[in-house]
């Protein structure tokens, strides 16, 4: 391997170190094929590297950082210790060593430690691998000799050229000497926006890169033939460290090793363990005394911390650090929050509403009414017996609170807010691309994976075995077949196991309330529809949570069998099949409440069953709507409290405190040692490796879900969504900057899927929602009996006309309660909810022209709200145009300056031209007036008179 300058380390002298004895360095079982240097006593070099962040010259900054396992022989480290214990005046430095093919060659077969095979083959990809870096124009640094022992850390360099050369590949916008003036509002909404802005400095992130711009600098893909545009007079710093990074990674994913057939990138390199990690450094420490200010410091201040919960997010920075996708997240997640508060407010007036006409509501009232004596049929077969309607009472006024009429106004304004929330994110994603240099740009088709290069290996090394010529091999649905058959059954296999999940919940729903109403207390009896929601309730959100993380695990092994070409495929499959689960885990109870639950009961004398033994649930006498607010309110909190802040805040910090006691178990037991500082590439080492942002909108898409698709029942959904999402703001940022290795920054002008899942999402909610009103609310049976059969004009008598009456004599044989003089009289007439025919019609308990009725209205109500809401949602949508008009305009003026840009340069090269010819011409009227001259020194002359505009 070729042997590069820019690797080779300082001279002695420069660093104030000694070159030691290299047979020396073998005895005490350091590492044989490097070159190694020991420090002097009089200087630090760590803090000359700022503690890895540098390389050890400090001048050149480490880029990337490449982690691999290596083994040394036991002996080795045994001689280590005792030399390192014998000789405490000589302390050795962490390797900065050259790479492969640089430096002392030693003999072969001289104390070499035993290796095996793997480890051989490992260590010869390295080789190949880092060679390929250096032919690519990177430099690199070796360090083995770390506190993480058994570790070795390649840290790259990307020098100027290399970065100049890169940014023109991927066509990076940077920006240009060319300064122009933003569009400034004018008059009265001038005064409006700096009221504003006096109002909300305050909650202003104390950042210079979220302070408001007036002039912004011209942007323009880089070209090294138009270096002249861009203000280079900074090289240091005019490539930022998160540009520099994403440079460095494209680097390794493009370059190669083909060692034993393979044909590979860094990603493969990781997927096969030849590289254990690879990511790029944070910028620095975070806390602590005499720390320097950095980015990573700045973020944890302003932006990390709990105690800035009520400052806006410096997406700025952000981006700055973490690159666009991320950034793009947390501005969608922050004015996902933003809108929640108009939304919680509405919500709390609503309930508040309900609260203020609890006292005014007729039904409830009524059923409140010890005087009106209705006497209502067992729930149960034999063990229950009859019971007071008044008995009822808490659960009708609590239903009151959620089921009034405001609760219709709420679920249109919650679906035009749907509508409304899409079209200012839209909004705000033109302005962010346009601020962040995004305009027009195109993402291109990534790297196949690694996983997906070996499945086309494989097929193509099997048609060699076969001795047929192969062309580019590429997987085709044949190919995948297998796992598509696979991802089918298996997921009809969950959803068929998440419905067996609930319809046993329903059994012991059914069961437990048969065996409470078997006790011989009153308060056990009249608490019992209670108890039972409340721990079945318990119950799902335990199965959910559980649920979630398996079906999460099983989503990302169904899409690794598929074998997704791209990383992009790759994540837009397991979001599709990781959502499609979770909807259909954390829905199916609600759904089945809200929609399923007392449908299929049938009426006393004829009750459906199940096994033969269980008969189906009813709903309150209020309706089923309490109990779906209390399912929704119970599963969406406990989702919310355990799942996405318990666990984010429990797991990760438990992950880090098990990496530290098994680190504390390898470290060197040398106090000196123990007491050097890491360095940067050591620190983040033992962060967490950054997982991709699908956890992420998954749990916030969820909540979504649950603020838009059942809001109807449960009008406070989007309060506890907004207090739960400032402390995820703060809870993500805080991982994110603390917790996390630093992720690679990776350009996004959009948040890719989860658009178009936020969409459907926001048309479900209508249908949903309408469903809800008309068949799980008493909304459309009130408004039927208000205006087509009561007498007065008023909602009097309207609990009597939703009961229907059953003869006691006509119950089946073994069913009839067993104390039937329970209420301390002998009931003749019971009452349950339906409407069917009474005991003395001709047509007894048949269904009465009245449910015919009811149900036409609801499904009437069902297609107006839809098509309304619709309609009113898509004019919100047609009204809010995608592009700001100040925006639009500023793209526009980009265009045209660019345009003058080079039509000025165009011109000055034409004058230049010109002025060239004239003076060519000018030289030449002088060489022919100085003929005699020039025939005594003809050559040179001539030589003189054509050289001007070279030399100009």
């Amino acid at each position: 391997m070729r042997v590069n300058k820019k690797y080779s380390c300082l001279p002695a002298e420069e660093k104030g170190i000694h070159i030691i004895n290299i047979r020396a360095i073998e005895d005490i079982g350091y590492d044989q094929h490097e070159s190694t240097l020991l420090n002097s006593l009089s200087k630090n070099p760590d803090a000359d590297c700022k503690y890895g962040l540098y390389f050890r010259d400090g001048k050149r900054k480490v880029d990337y950082i490449l982690v691999y396992h290596y083994k040394k022989s036991s002996a080795g480290k045994a001689l280590a210790r005792r030399a390192q214990h014998n000789d405490a005046s000589v302390r050795s430095t962490r390797q900065d060593q050259p790479l492969p093919g640089k430096g002392v060659q030693l003999e072969m077969g001289e104390s070499e430690p035993h290796m095996d095979y793997h480890e051989d083959d490992k260590r010869f990809r390295r080789e190949e691998y880092e060679g390929n870096l250096v032919e690519a124009g990177l430099e690199l640094e070796r360090d083995e000799d770390t506190k993480i022992h058994g570790i070795g850390f390649v840290k790259i360099h990307a020098p100027w050229n290399v970065l100049c050369r890169e940014a023109e590949f991927l066509k990076l916008k940077m920006p240009t000497k060319k300064m122009y003036q933003i569009n400034q509002t004018h008059g009265l909404l001038k005064k409006i926006n700096s009221v504003i802005q006096k109002i909300t400095e305050p909650i202003q992130p104390k950042v210079a890169e979220h302070k408001p711009q007036t002039v912004k600098r011209l942007s323009y893909p880089f070209s090294r033939e138009k270096q002249h545009l861009f203000d280079l007079s900074d090289k240091d710093s005019f490539f930022d460290s998160k540009t520099r990074s994403t440079i460095v990674y494209e680097i390794l994913k493009r370059t190669t090793c083909t060692k034993a057939k393979y044909s590979m990138g860094i990603t493969s390199l990781l997927a096969n363990g030849v590289y254990s990690a690879a990511y790029p450094l944070h910028d620095g420490d975070y806390e602590g005394e005499n720390v320097e200010p950095n980015d990573r410091k700045l973020l944890c201040e302003e932006w990390a911390s709990y105690g800035v919960f009520y400052k806006y997010q410096p997406i700025d920075l952000v981006r700055k650090y973490f690159g666009e996708k991320i950034g793009l997240y947390f501005a969608w997640l922050g004015v996902y929050t933003q809108m929640l508060i108009p939304a919680s407010i509405v919500g709390i007036i609503v309930f508040l509403y309900g609260c203020a006409t609890v006292d005014e509501n007729i039904p409830s009232m009524e059923m409140c009414d010890q005087r009106n004596n209705i006497t209502m049929c067992p729930l149960c077969d034999k063990t229950c017996s009859y019971w007071k309607m008044s008995s009822a009472c808490a659960t009708a006024r609590a239903s009151h609170l959620f089921d009034n009429p405001a609760t219709v106004f709420f679920s249109v304004f919650m679906a035009l807010w749907a509508a409304t929330f899409m079209e200012h994110w839209k909004r705000k994603q033109m302005r962010l691309n346009y601020r962040w240099d995004l305009t027009g740009f195109e993402e291109e088709e990534d790297h196949p994976r690694a996983e997906y290069e070996a499945k086309v290996l494989e097929k193509s090394l099997r048609k060699e075995h076969k001795h047929k010529e192969t062309d580019k091999e590429k997987l085709t649905w044949k190919d995948r077949f297998p796992a598509y058959l696979t991802n089918f059954v298996s997921i009809i296999f969950m959803v068929g196991l998440t419905f067996a999940i609930v319809f046993g919940v329903i059994i012991y729903r059914i069961s437990t309330a048969a065996a409470l109403a078997i006790s011989s207390t009153p308060s056990g009896r009249s608490s019992v529809r209670v108890t039972v929601t409340a721990t079945a309730v318990i119950i799902n959100l335990v199965v959910i949570i559980i649920l979630d993380e398996v079906y999460g695990c099983i989503a990302r092994w169904l899409t690794q069998i598929e074998v997704p070409k791209t990383d992009k495929n790759f994540e837009e499959r397991l979001i599709f099949k990781a959502f499609l689960l979770k909807f259909v885990n954390a829905y199916t109870p609600i759904f089945y409440v809200a929609f399923f639950k007392g449908r299929f009961v049938g009426r006393p004398g004829d009750y459906v069953y199940i096994f033969h033994s269980f008969r189906m649930e009813e709903c309150a006498p209020g309706g089923c709507l309490m109990e779906l607010c209390i399912q929704l309110s119970i599963i969406m909190l406990g989702k919310q409290l355990i799942q996405n802040n318990l666990f984010e805040i429990g797991i990760p910090k438990m992950k880090k405190f098990i990496r530290y006691l098994k680190l504390k178990r390898r470290r060197s037991l040398d106090h000196e040692e123990h007491m050097k500082k890491k360095q940067r590439y050591e620190v983040d080492y033992n962060l967490e490796p950054f997982a991709g942002l699908t956890p992420e909108y998954m749990e916030m898409i969820i909540q979504f879900g649950f603020v838009t698709l059942f809001v109807a029942s449960f009008p406070l959904a989007p309060l506890f969504a907004l207090l739960n999402n400032i402390i995820e703001i703060r809870l993500d940022a805080k991982k994110f900057v603390t917790e996390l290795r630093r992720p690679v920054a990776v350009r996004a002008k959009d948040i890719g899927i989860w658009y178009n899942i936020l969409r459907g999402i926001g048309k479900l909610a209508v249908i949903i929602n309408a469903f809800v009103i008309s068949f799980t609310s008493d909304f459309i049976p009130r408004l039927v009996y208000l205006y087509m059969y009561s007498e007065n004009g008023t909602m009097h008598g309207f609990v009597n006309h939703t009961l229907s009456s059953f003869n006691v004599s006509d119950f089946q044989a073994g069913t009839a309660p067993n104390d039937p003089l329970d209420l301390g009289y002998e009931v003749q007439i019971c009452r349950y909810k339906d409407y069917r025919e009474p005991p003395w019609s001709e047509n007894k308990y048949d269904i009465s022209k009245d449910f015919w009725a009811v149900l036409a209205a609801r499904l009437a109500f069902v297609i107006v709200f839809q098509n309304l809401v619709m309609f009113m949602s898509e004019f919100v949508d047609w009204i809010i145009p995608d592009i700001p008009k100040d925006i639009s305009q500023q793209i526009h003026k980009e265009k045209v300056l660019m345009v003058e840009v080079f039509m000025r340069e165009e011109q000055g090269k034409l004058q230049m031209l010109e002025t060239w010819r004239d003076k060519d011409k000018k030289k030449g009227e002088n060489c022919n007036n100085h003929s005699p001259r020039l025939s005594r020194s003809r050559s040179g002359s001539l030589s003189s008179c054509h050289s001007y505009p070279l030399d100009v």
